[in-house]
C-alpha cells in the first residue's frame, strides 16, 4: 500500500493535561477512515519555530476519546510516492475543530517526543516491524495524537506525521 504524509506547517502547542479535550488548533491527530481500516506510522517529526526558549512535553498516545464532527482541517495529506493508487479511504486527520475533541489516554502514551522550540528538532523512526499502528476509528485503538503534556510551554512548531495504510 501506499505511504502517506499528514503535514501541518505551523501551530502553537499547548499544555493539556491526559483525559481533557485537547484544545483546537494544538495537536495533530490521525483516526482510521473506517472501524477496519489499519494504518502503520512510521515517522513522527516536529520542528521547532519558536522565538525564544519553549520546552516542549509531546506526547504520541493513544486517545481515550476520539475527535467527531470535523469542520475544517489544518493537517495537509500527500502520497509520498507520485504514482501511488489511494487506497478507498484515506486515514483521517484533524487539528482544527471538530463537535468532539479527542481526549489524550492517561496511560495509553506511546512516545515522549521532549525537546525546545526555539529552534529545536525531535524525529522518531520506526526499526522495521516496530510500527505503531491504528486500527478502526474508535477508542482507544483507532486514533493517535501527538499533543503538549502538562508543562509545556506554548511555543510555535512545525509536524508531519508519515504512516501507511495497510
Amino acid at each position: 500500500m501506499a505511504m502517506y504524509s499528514a503535514s501541518i506547517p505551523t501551530y502553537t502547542t499547548s499544555a493539556i493535561a491526559d483525559t481533557t479535550n485537547i484544545t483546537t488548533q494544538t495537536f495533530v491527530a490521525i483516526q482510521g477512515a473506517n472501524t477496519t481500516q489499519r494504518n502503520k506510522i512510521t515517522e513522527v517529526y516536529v520542528g521547532g519555530q519558536a522565538t525564544s526558549s519553549a520546552p516542549q512535553y509531546l506526547l504520541l498516545a493513544r486517545d481515550s476519546t476520539v475527535f467527531s464532527g470535523a469542520t475544517s482541517n489544518g493537517v495537509r495529506q500527500a502520497a509520498l510516492d507520485g504514482s501511488a493508487t489511494a487506497p478507498g479511504s484515506l486515514a483521517l486527520t484533524q487539528n482544527v475543530g471538530s463537535t468532539t475533541l479527542p481526549q489524550r489516554s492517561a496511560t495509553l502514551s506511546l512516545l515522549n517526543l521532549t525537546f525546545n522550540a526555539f529552534g529545536g528538532i525531535v524525529r522518531w523512526v520506526a526499526a522495521p516491524g516496530s510500527e505503531i499502528s491504528i486500527v478502526g476509528n474508535t477508542a482507544s485503538l483507532g486514533e493517535v495524537s501527538l499533543s503538549g503534556y502538562t508543562g509545556t510551554t506554548a511555543g510555535l512548531v512545525g509536524a508531519h506525521i508519515i504512516y501507511e495504510t495497510v
